[in-house]
C-alpha cells in the first residue's frame, strides 16, 4: 500500500511537472473553495464529504471528514450531514456513511488513517490555505 502511494505520489508531481496549469488550477479551486465565506469552511467541506458518500468514493470521504475535522467539526454537525446523505442515497447511503463516521471516530481518536491515493491527498491544503491567507 505504501509504495503504491509513493508511486501514485511520484506520478502526480510529474504529471503536475507536465500540465502545471490544470493540476495547480484544481489545487487553487479547492483552495478558493474550502475556505471560510458567507459559509463557513466546515460546512463546504460536509457538503463535500455528503458529496462523496453520494459518489461513493471512500478516499474522498475519509479526506473530507479529516479537513473537516481539522476545521472543528463537532459530532452533532457530522451526523446532521450523514443524515442528509443517507437520506439522499437510502441504504447504499447509510453503508458510506458509516465509512465517514468512522473517518471521523479516526480523526478524534488522532489516527489518521490510511487513504488511498487520490486527487485529494495530492491537493492537501496547509493551514494558511484553507484560512484564505
Amino acid at each position: 500500500m505504501m509504495q503504491e502511494t509513493n508511486t501514485a505520489n511520484g506520478l502526480f508531481a510529474e504529471l503536475r511537472k507536465l500540465s502545471p496549469v490544470v493540476t495547480g488550477g484544481l489545487l487553487r479551486m479547492r483552495q478558493q473553495t474550502y475556505r471560510d465565506g458567507a459559509v463557513a469552511a466546515k460546512y463546504k467541506l460536509l457538503t463535500a464529504m455528503a458529496i462523496s458518500i453520494a459518489l461513493r468514493c471512500e478516499p474522498c470521504i475519509r479526506a473530507y471528514v479529516r479537513l473537516a475535522c481539522d476545521q472543528g467539526i463537532t459530532q452533532e454537525e457530522l451526523v446532521e450531514f450523514l443524515e442528509v446523505a443517507m437520506t439522499m442515497q437510502g441504504c447504499p447511503g447509510e453503508e458510506w456513511a458509516l465509512k465517514a463516521y468512522a473517518a471521523y471516530k479516526d480523526c478524534m481518536d488522532g489516527e489518521r488513517g490510511s487513504e488511498a491515493p487520490t486527487c485529494c491527498k495530492n491537493d492537501e491544503m496547509s493551514q494558511t490555505d484553507r484560512k484564505g491567507g
